[in-house]
């Protein structure tokens, strides 16, 4: 009997720690998607910016560290190439968190698990 019992324990303990694993990993891509949501925003926004000012005008962007002196023109390309990507980023962290959170549900459903709020 108390061999069971030290069974039944141990396989609470992993099944707590695959629970942990599972939302600390949920918890990383979430936090990964919004610092990628920021940073489209982030680049939108200079874009909407920059637009309207004529193509010859001076503006300043920063590439690795070293502030630099560019045209409007040379400037919006990169950031509308940068935007795009960052965009494709985001669908794939968005399908990884999905994915993950399925997984999530279905190992739950497979161990019986019940999580229980305090």
């Amino acid at each position: 009997m108390a061999s069971q019992q030290q069974v039944s324990v141990q396989r609470q303990q992993e099944l707590q720690l695959q629970y942990s694993n599972f939302k600390n990993t949920l918890q990383q891509l979430a936090q990964k998607i919004g610092d990628v949501e920021q940073e489209a925003e982030e680049h939108k926004l200079v874009i909407e910016t920059l637009e309207p000012l004529p193509s010859d005008r001076k503006c300043f962007r920063m590439v690795n560290g070293v502030l630099v002196e560019r045209t409007v023109k040379d400037v919006i390309p990169s950031l509308k190439t940068n935007s795009d990507g960052l965009k494709q980023v985001l669908d794939e962290l968005l399908k990884q968190y999905k994915a993950k959170q399925i997984e999530m549900d279905n190992w739950k459903k497979k161990n019986n698990v019940q999580v229980v709020q305090q």
